[in-house]
């Protein structure tokens, strides 16, 4: 694993990242950046041996950051609810720009995408592949996200070109593990005794576990490249959101409900093709069942 190296990560507080940032803390010099809105994370990151600096990406400031990272990994996101595409070009699409011209003497960056990317396929069965056509996915939750994430893949890879600084964009699929996640959210519902929703039967997902997204993340920088490469992050193994549910079901002990809800302009699937990735990283180690199983014997230990 990566060792003994100066690592940028940004979003350190962050689902997917803390995890990544506590690990790779053990071994390398790792500075951690955010805008820290929630005031307890700031200092649950340094705790695990981080150096941090609020910094607000969007406005390009800084400060006295060091530029001689040897690795940037670029994991922070805005998911803001609302329709202010301006916002979410800047910080997105803009401010991963800003960010890799300010760290361009790096080794290599990971850029964090997303599945959402994917101009959404009338087939729920479609696996999707690196080169499929992207378009705009409606998002309840945070409809301008898939637009500006399309916006931050073009600024990554003309930063590539520009700055000759190799660059891996992965395409997140469904990430999950003790610190969250999809699965996570819809374990949450179950435990509250409230119906999981979800956009198709079966709505199918390619999850991958955070010990997975840990152990390829070295390999990943190492397909950093010039131009930038493409990848669908994803773990092996195609698992429906009912197929999850059904296992949360088994170990609480109960029935647990899923609803399919009306997500127009949505993915009706979300499907990886990972022969990309395999041929990087090699297979998943942790088994979606015994991962999932996991996530769910931990909540209940924390209860």
């Amino acid at each position: 694993m990566l060792s003994d190296e100066k690592i940028l990560i940004t979003g350190p507080a962050g689902q997917i990242a803390e995890p990544l940032t506590r690990a790779l803390a053990a071994d390398n010099e790792v500075w951690g950046i955010a805008r820290f809105s929630d005031p307890e994370s700031r200092p649950r990151v340094e705790s695990y041996g981080v150096t941090t600096r609020a910094i607000d990406l969007g406005r390009g400031d800084f400060g006295d950051l060091p530029r001689d990272f040897t690795y940037v990994l670029h994991l922070a996101a805005d998911q803001a609810g609302g329709l202010d595409y301006d916002r979410a070009l800047r910080n997105n699409a803009e401010g991963t720009g800003l960010l890799l011209e300010h760290c361009r003497t790096a080794k290599a960056a990971l850029v964090m995408s997303t599945f959402s990317v994917y101009k959404p396929s009338d087939d729920p069965e479609h696996v999707y592949t690196e080169t499929d056509p992207l378009g705009d996915v409606n998002s309840t939750y945070a409809p301008t996200y898939s637009m500006s994430k399309i916006g931050q893949e073009a600024v990554a890879r003309y930063c590539a070109r520009a700055l000759n600084l190799p660059v891996v964009i992965a395409r997140m699929n469904a990430s999950y593990g003790d610190n969250g996640g999809l699965p996570a959210n819809h374990l949450a519902a179950a435990v509250a005794g409230q119906p999981v929703v979800t956009r198709w039967d079966p709505c199918v997902y390619s999850p991958i576990h955070e010990d997975d997204i840990f152990e390829q993340t070295e390999p990943l920088l190492a397909a950093a490249s010039v131009p930038a490469t493409v990848v669908n992050w994803c773990g092996d193994e195609p698992v429906s959101v009912q197929e999850w549910t059904a296992l949360f079901g088994e170990v609480l002990g109960r029935d647990i409900e899923v609803q399919v809800g009306d997500f127009p302009g949505t993915q009706k699937s979300a499907i990886g093709d990972i022969t990309k990735r395999l041929g990087l990283t090699g297979p998943c180690k942790v088994p979606w069942r015994d991962g999932m199983r996991h996530m769910v014997e931990a909540r209940a230990a924390r209860r």
